[in-house]
């Protein structure tokens, strides 16, 4: 009987082995060694030093954060704390499109996707240049022109500290202002308090009360179009990622042929894209090929002291879209939506509205660690105009103060101006 019950028991595992989910009894990784712990982070901190292609623009000694983070590791028994690590270890490069690919509950939110209000300083003052639209800064009154006195009560230049990075040889501009926007994106897991003054009063704002929208973020669809009159309108919802967005992106703009000019809203692109995307959009609104932005890959010059950069193209796609462009842009389009910009206003095909855009450093590439479970996105390839200027220090011809002010929208008024000859 004992045998019986034992060959019992082992069919029924058996039999539930095959019933569960994939992966559900797949066992947990181990624990990673110290050795392997810091076999990852020789991996991380040599990718960087040999691929990332913006170092001449910062202040970061690269071969100090090697010290300073490596003397960390023997205290290292946890995923989570490797994880704060490298997150530390990459915020010395103060540079917006370089992240992990994982987060812990209290990491801070990236930029720009994860926060709705931007600040920069004037005249030493830290104040808020932009906000975006439908989120809980604007709702809560956060607007252009205030000055952040205090974040969760903290004073703003005390709140910057931790966040400047360690190994920096000075202090520049640039690092302070990455380090008061990610003091005002927050963290994942904590409500923020927003000290401003406005017209000679302090003011507290929460703008992740009752609800923190930057983490629970829905679009109704991967576009909105409709007309303005005799004007089409389409606005993106974030969706330069998702391939899907062609067929969609195809329809609506099919729908709005007849009309006699486009305004294309792309402030709502904040996490980037893929090169196929966009070029399916641009490929729409031209005759001829034609190039859109150039690439520089820095690496392969400081190993082999040769050069190499490269032009890319757009194809005409299907129907040409050929009355006039305005494309909107502000502090929430990146990536993939500065790409497109700067393309199409290199083909001469499109009049650009709004004000800077997130300014992200190129183009990125993924690396995985070889130990742990996840990886880490770096700049590896400089962008270009097709005219040589820096895709970061990109203006728009129409330029406007950022908004959003809560009344209105005054760059779609500039850019239903522009279409119908009121605006140069």
């Amino acid at each position: 009987m004992p045998a019986l019950f034992r060959l019992l028991c082992l069919l029924l595992g058996l039999l539930l082995g095959l019933l569960a989910p994939a992966g559900a009894l797949r066992a947990q990784p181990a624990q990673l060694t110290p050795a392997q712990y810091q076999q990852d982070f020789d991996y991380f901190w040599t990718t960087v030093h040999e691929n990332y292609c913006y170092f001449d623009k910062k202040q970061t000694d690269w071969a100090r954060v090697r010290q300073l983070y490596a003397a960390q590791l023997s205290g290292i028994n946890s995923r989570a704390q490797f994880v704060r690590l490298l997150e530390n270890a990459l915020n010395e490069l103060y540079d917006n499109h370089a992240n992990l690919s994982t987060n812990l509950p209290d990491s801070r939110r990236l930029l720009p996707s994860g926060t709705d209000v931007w600040a920069g300083f004037q005249q030493g003052r830290a104040v808020v240049v932009a906000v975006r639209a439908g989120f809980g800064a604007e709702r809560v009154g956060v607007r252009p022109g205030m000055e952040i006195v205090a974040v969760d009560d903290v004073p703003i230049e005390k709140a910057l500290r931790p966040l400047l990075g360690r190994s920096l040889k000075a202090v520049d501009e640039a690092a302070r202002e990455v380090a008061l926007n990610q003091a005002l994106a927050g963290t994942h897991n904590a409500p923020r308090k927003l000290t401003v003054r406005t017209q000679h009063r302090r003011r507290d704002l929460y703008p992740d009360k009752p609800t923190a929208q930057l983490e629970h973020i829905r679009y109704a669809g991967l576009l909105a179009s409709r007309q303005l009159g005799t004007l089409g309108y389409i606005r993106l919802h974030n969706s330069l990622g998702d391939n899907r967005l062609i067929a969609a992106f195809d329809s609506a703009l099919n729908t709005l042929g007849a009309t006699t000019g486009l305004i294309l809203d792309l402030r709502e692109t904040p996490g980037g894209g893929n090169t196929t995307v966009a070029r399916a959009l641009m490929g729409r609104f031209i005759t001829r090929e034609q190039p859109y932005q150039r690439h520089e890959q820095p690496a392969e010059e400081r190993r082999f002291g040769v050069r190499r950069s490269w032009v890319e193209l757009v194809a005409p796609r299907g129907a040409t879209y050929s009355r006039p462009l305005v494309v909107l842009v502000g502090r929430w389009t990146s990536s993939m939506g500065e790409g497109i910009t700067v393309g199409l206003e290199s083909m001469q095909r499109a009049t650009i509205v709004g004000s800077e855009m997130a300014r992200l450093n190129g183009s990125i590439l993924s690396f995985r660690l070889p130990n742990s479970s996840f990886g880490f996105n770096i700049p590896t390839e400089r962008l270009y105009r097709v005219d040589g200027l820096p895709r970061e220090q990109f203006v728009p011809a129409q330029h406007l103060i950022s908004g959003s002010s809560g009344e209105g929208d005054a760059a779609l008024e500039k850019a239903v101006q522009v279409l119908k000859g009121g605006g140069k």
